[in-house]
């Protein structure tokens, strides 16, 4: 027997990122609303008989042992449901850019499970499904359905929102890489001056107000950023000088998004951003994928 799938691992992007406390076991108690846009990767998963694990990416500095995340998924799917006796190819065309705050490795993550459950027809569901996510990384639960919604926890507590209205999200990545665990480790919830309005948010989308989503978008990590500030405050006035509705830093960063209402702005925005920075995407939002 021989399967072979192909899906999109779609990048996910934060419209509010609040870090509520630090939790006992170490981890940050977060509250995030997040966001799946069209930029995706292209994830094909091929099984045969036989054993082992092969990744392909096209990325020399990424790992193509069990250290990639869409390896740990597929181990951690057999794991679960028992499955043995097949060797696993993965191959990544990586659209996504890496250590850039929009979840690549996570979502290709996510789609290597749900690849395999369609593939072997186990019907996990959605709860299944990320409760394998979850043991692989905190981002790979939302990645399993996507769309809009509030995550809590350490991202796996997940609530469905109402989707994002019709927009285009403009996202530039400068070119700086920033370290999570260091920010983390600079995140003093008590003294965290300025909080997104996550329940202004959650009310805006119930009403389809796309202006009233931008208006209350944050992150907490811009307050705490160390490297790229300056980069990031330029992206952030070509938005604003391109009329955007809001723009904020996404995840860790370094990447910055502007949300518009319009596809004019949003294509002046990218041709000027592109001036000066390589990586730079027009994207729409992504509803759920509809795992039950």
């Amino acid at each position: 027997m021989n399967k072979k799938i192909t899906d999109l691992a779609y990048a996910k992007v934060n419209l509010s990122l609040d870090i509520v406390s630090k939790m006992d076991d170490g981890y940050h108690n977060m509250k995030m609303v997040n966001q799946t846009v069209t930029l995706a990767d292209e994830v094909t998963v091929e099984c045969l008989p036989g054993e082992g694990i092969n990744i392909k990416s096209g990325l020399s500095f990424l790992p193509c042992d069990e250290r990639n995340i869409a390896a740990k998924a597929a181990i951690s799917f057999f794991k679960y449901t028992g499955i043995k006796g097949y060797e696993t190819k993965i191959s990544m065309k990586k659209n996504i850019p890496v250590c850039a705050g929009l979840g690549g490795g996570s979502s290709d993550g996510a789609c290597v499970l749900r690849i395999l459950d369609r593939m072997f027809e186990t019907n996990l569901g959605r709860k299944k499904l990320e409760h394998i996510g979850l043991s692989i990384g905190a981002d790979v639960p939302f990645c399993i359905d996507g769309g809009t919604s509030l995550a809590e926890g350490r991202g796996e507590m997940l609530t469905n929102l109402k989707p994002l209205p019709k927009c285009f999200i403009v996202i530039c990545k400068p070119p700086v890489n920033i370290r999570t665990p260091k920010l983390f480790s600079q995140i003093k919830c008590e003294k965290i001056r300025a909080r997104p309005d996550t329940n202004g948010i959650i009310e805006a989308l119930g009403n389809q107000d796309l202006g009233g989503v931008a208006r209350r978008m944050y992150n907490v990590f811009e307050d705490v950023l160390t490297t790229g500030t300056k980069y990031i405050a330029e992206i952030k006035n070509i938005m604003y000088d391109k009329a955007t509705l809001g723009t904020v830093m996404t995840g860790s960063g370094p990447s910055v998004i502007g949300i518009f209402d319009n596809a004019e702005g949003a294509k002046a925005a990218l041709a000027q951003l592109k001036q000066s920075y390589k990586e730079c995407f027009l994207t729409e939002p992504v509803e759920r994928q509809g795992y039950l």
